[in-house]
């Protein structure tokens, strides 16, 4: 069947801000046995999916990024168990689901998940787009819902009241779930103890929503967004602008240095400031994407007994994490609505603008 995507032709410049999207028809296949066949109704717009396109090779493309998919499902596969036409489903990231991390419940450390998610195929090679003769690479997360159909699989659908609006579910799929998750999955803070969130965007408001949901007392959010500084006080988190004095801030604000800290920004000094806040064994999670590398002050590390560590979508599995998520924003202690702004799928370039500009915090667009 023919649908309309937003196609990515050729690799981004890294650090060009410049993000070539056309809209074009392109051919999608029906759904094998083990597939499920979307209609999209709204995508949340990641970083990933700006930044993947600049990392890609230009074998890789035309490609179709979009990986926080929302929609309804028009056709199942004869092997998919679960899901039914007409289901609302939140499609997130994509697991084997057979191997050891996977059986272990570890989803976001699949064997699997480098050709699952990022090679913009099915495993067996084949692409499930094509424009013309020339194959179209997607299946990004399992997904490629930057488009208005999308085959995904009963691994990465999860099937939401139908009562709830996909737009602001969108983000469920990943970026409100790494933040959320990373907090409740991976730190598991106590409510005497304290959190730094360096990065005050989708990722890290979604982090502080959690923690405060979750009775933790001392928050921080450190972030040079005006606006974003306000939502994270609408939260009850103490805010603090970026400089060289944030990490003795910090100290003065926690009594000797956060229990736990989260970098969502991949710079380089700003992880260090996160490092340097720590007290004494305390831990920091680095989620941004971005930076190849960064230093870590061993001394520091060595002295103290810190954890430095990253975590894969927050160590959920969404087929668990975004039920639970959706508890939480019913009884009010995931309090996401408000990051989400609205944009028709046409104004994607207003979008990724508004994004990268901070005039926004999670922009969803929709069909």
């Amino acid at each position: 069947m023919q649908t309309t995507v937003a196609l990515a032709s050729a690799p981004f410049t890294p650090g060009s801000h410049e993000y070539g999207f056309e809209f074009t028809e392109v051919e999608i296949d029906d759904p094998r046995p083990d597939e499920v066949l979307v209609r999209v109704v709204a995508t949340g717009l990641c970083h990933t999916d700006l930044t993947v396109p600049a990392m890609l090779p230009a074998e890789m493309f035309p490609t179709v990024m979009g990986h926080e998919g929302t929609g309804v499902v028009e056709a199942v596969g004869s092997e998919v168990r679960g899901i039914e036409v007409g289901d609302h489903v939140v499609m997130s990231f994509r697991s084997c689901r057979a191997c050891g991390p996977c059986r272990a419940g570890d989803v976001g450390y699949c064997e699997q998940a480098l050709l699952l998610n990022y090679m913009g195929m099915r495993a067996d090679g084949s692409t499930t787009m094509r424009r013309g003769e020339e194959p179209v690479f997607g299946s990004f997360f399992g997904q490629s819902s930057f488009a208005r159909h999308a085959l995904a699989y009963a691994d990465n659908c999860v099937v939401v009241p139908q009562d709830l609006d996909l737009a602001l579910l969108a983000p469920f799929g990943c970026g409100f779930q790494t933040g959320a998750g990373t907090v409740l999955n991976v730190l598991r803070p106590a409510p005497e103890e304290s959190l730094v969130v360096f990065g005050a965007g989708a990722v890290g408001l979604a982090a502080i929503a959690a923690a405060r949901g979750a009775g933790v007392g001392t928050v921080i959010a450190v972030d040079p967004v005006a606006a974003r500084r306000r939502l994270a006080e609408g939260y009850g988190a103490t805010v603090l602008e970026p400089g060289s004095d944030v990490a003795e801030r910090v100290k003065e604000l926690t009594g000797g240095g956060a229990s736990y800290a989260i970098d969502t920004t991949a710079l380089a000094p700003v992880v260090q400031q996160a490092q340097h806040a720590l007290r004494s064994r305390g831990t920091l999670v680095a989620l941004g994407l971005g930076a190849p590398e960064y230093p870590i002050d061993a001394i520091d590390l060595l002295q103290s007994g810190k954890i430095v560590r990253s975590s894969v979508e927050g160590d959920a599995d969404p087929l668990q994490m975004v039920p639970e998520l959706i508890r939480r924003r019913a009884a009010g202690t995931f309090d996401v609505d408000q990051l989400v702004t609205t944009y028709p799928f046409e104004r994607i370039a207003d979008a990724i603008a508004d994004t990268t500009a901070g005039k926004v915090v999670k922009a969803v667009l929709t069909w």
